[in-house]
C-alpha cells in the first residue's frame, strides 16, 4: 500500500510532526508492515497522540461502515474509523442516542474507545467504555482478537483509555441508549464565583442527566470562578410545545468556516474579557428551562468549521486534568488562581463532575471534577505555566487527560496513572516488539520495556 510522508498534527496544531500516511480502504487491509505504526481516525485528539514521527500512522477514516443496527434493542456494530457523526444521523431518527458522546461529533468509534472519552453525564453513566459490549482488535501479529468486558477482558480493559497502543481497534458494537425526541431541554444556573458554582454543580436539585459548566477564566477576587452551569436532558415528548411534529426529526445545523488564520495578538485578555462578560451575562439572563436542538447543546464549537483556527498559525494546547473529591474545590481554586495571575487568557474554561473512576488502567476519569483550558501558544511561558498547573494537579492527587495532552512529562505520567505497571504487563504480552506506538506514547515513555 503507498504512502505518503506529510507535516500532520492534532487539533491544537501543535506539535506539527512529519509522518508516512498510509490510509486502507476496506477492513481487510487493516494493518501495515511498517515495525512502528498508530492508526488515526479523525485527527480530533488534541497533542501528539495520533502523531508518529517519521513513523507509520495508519489512517482508519475508509473503514467507516455501519454494519449491524438493532432498531429494537439499541446495539449497534460499526467499524471503527466510523464517526459519532454518522451514526448520529441514521440513529436519532429511530429513536436512539449515542450513551455518552465528547463535545465534538467528528470523532471516530475506535478514537472514542481508545481515549474512554467522556461527557457531560459522566457522574451519571460513565465513560464510553462502560457502554462498549464489544470490540475486535486487530494485534501486532495480524490476529483478530474479540474482546469484552468478558472475553479476554484484561486485554478489553487495556485497550479502553489505552491510546491505541494495544492494538488496532477494528469493530465496536455498542449499547445505546432510548430517546423520545431530537431536542434537549436545559435550565441554566449562573454562579457568582467558584464556591456557588461548586454548590450548584453538587445539589441533587439542580441536577440533571448532563451537567457542565462554563467558567469566566479572567475573573479574579471575589468573582474567582464565576460561571454558569448548564443541565439538561433529553426532552420527552409530553416536554415539546403543541403541534410541534415529528419529535425525532432533525434539521441540518447553520455551519461557518473560520478561512484563515486569526493573528496571534487577536484572543487577548481585553478580547476575552469582554466576550466572557457578555456570555456571563447572556447565558445567565436564561433562568428559565428551554427547548434546544442536541448539536447546540453537545457539540456548540462543530458549527464553526476549522475552529482551532482561531489561536493562530502557532496553535493551542487544551488542559484537561481532573482534581479527585474531597480536594476538588482547592485543587480547582489553585487551578484558577495560577491561571488569572499569569494573565494568558483561556478562550474556553469548561468545568464538569465525574463520577467513579473509569475501568479502563490507563483511563483518566476519577471521581471528583474535571476542568479544561483552551491555551494558545504565544511563547515559552506558556510550558512553564502548565508545569505550573502539573504540580497544583500533582499535589492534589489529580491527573491530565492524555488524548488533550501535548507536553507532559514521563515522570508526571507515572504518578499520576498508578495502574501503568498492570497496563505494560499486558501491553508486553500482546505487543513485545513494541511495534504500536505514537509520539505521545515515546514522550511519556509508554510501552517501552520495563517499569
Amino acid at each position: 500500500m503507498a504512502t505518503l510522508v506529510k507535516a500532520i498534527s492534532g487539533w491544537g496544531r501543535y506539535p506539527l510532526q512529519t509522518c508516512e500516511l498510509e490510509r486502507p480502504e476496506r477492513y481487510a487491509d487493516l494493518l501495515s508492515d511498517a515495525d512502528s505504526l498508530i492508526a488515526r481516525g479523525q485527527g480530533r485528539s488534541y497533542g501528539d497522540a495520533a502523531l508518529n514521527e517519521n513513523r507509520r500512522v495508519l489512517l482508519t477514516e475508509r473503514v467507516n461502515r455501519l454494519l449491524e443496527f438493532d432498531i429494537e434493542k439499541g446495539v449497534l456494530r460499526a467499524e471503527a474509523g466510523a464517526t459519532l457523526a454518522e451514526i448520529l444521523e441514521v440513529i436519532v431518527p429511530k429513536g436512539w442516542f449515542l450513551p455518552v458522546t465528547p463535545g465534538t461529533k467528528f470523532v471516530s468509534l475506535g478514537g472514542c474507545v481508545a481515549a474512554d472519552v467522556h461527557g457531560k453525564n459522566h457522574h451519571n453513566d460513565g465513560s464510553f467504555g462502560d457502554h462498549v459490549i464489544a470490540i475486535e482488535l486487530i494485534l501486532a501479529d495480524g490476529s483478530r482478537v474479540a474482546c469484552s468486558a468478558s472475553e479476554n477482558a484484561e486485554l478489553f480493559w487495556a485497550t479502553v483509555g489505552g491510546m491505541g497502543l494495544t492494538g488496532i481497534i477494528g469493530e465496536v458494537k455498542l449499547k445505546l441508549i432510548p430517546i423520545q425526541s431530537s431536542h434537549m431541554m436545559v435550565q441554566h444556573h449562573a454562579a457568582a464565583n467558584l464556591e456557588q458554582l461548586f454548590q450548584l454543580l453538587q445539589n441533587p436539585a439542580m441536577d440533571d442527566r448532563y451537567t457542565v459548566a462554563w467558567i469566566d477564566s479572567l475573573a479574579t477576587g471575589k468573582n474567582l470562578g464565576r460561571g454558569i452551569a448548564m443541565c439538561g436532558h433529553h426532552a420527552a415528548v409530553d416536554e415539546l410545545p403543541a403541534g410541534f411534529g415529528n419529535a425525532l426529526a432533525t434539521k441540518p445545523e447553520r455551519s461557518r468556516t473560520m478561512p484563515f488564520d486569526l493573528p496571534g495578538w487577536a484572543l487577548n485578555t481585553l478580547s476575552i474579557g469582554a466576550f466572557n462578560a457578555l456570555f456571563y451575562r447572556r447565558e445567565g439572563n436564561k433562568q428559565q428551562p428551554f427547548l434546544t436542538g442536541y448539536d447546540p447543546y453537545f457539540y456548540p464549537l462543530d458549527a464553526i468549521g476549522h475552529w482551532n483556527r482561531l489561536y493562530g498559525k502557532r496553535g493551542f494546547v487544551q488542559y484537561q486534568c481532573v482534581i479527585p473529591d474531597g480536594v476538588a474545590f482547592d485543587g480547582i481554586r489553585a487551578l484558577l488562581q495560577e491561571l488569572s495571575g499569569s494573565r494568558r487568557p483561556s478562550f474556553l474554561a469548561v468545568l464538569k463532575r465525574f463520577g467513579a473512576q473509569g475501568r479502563g488502567l490507563l483511563s483518566f476519569p476519577m471521581a471528583g471534577y474535571t476542568l479544561a483550558l483552551d491555551l494558545p501558544i504565544r511563547d515559552e511561558g506558556l510550558f512553564a505555566l502548565l508545569n505550573k498547573l502539573d504540580e497544583i494537579v500533582l499535589r492534589h492527587g489529580g491527573r491530565v487527560y492524555l488524548a488533550k495532552d501535548a507536553r507532559l512529562s514521563a515522570d508526571s505520567f507515572r504518578a499520576m496513572y498508578p495502574r501503568y505497571g498492570e497496563w505494560l504487563k499486558i501491553k508486553n504480552a500482546v505487543d513485545p516488539q513494541n511495534r504500536f506506538s505514537s509520539s505521545l506514547a515515546r514522550r511519556l515513555q509508554i510501552g517501552e520495556g520495563t517499569l
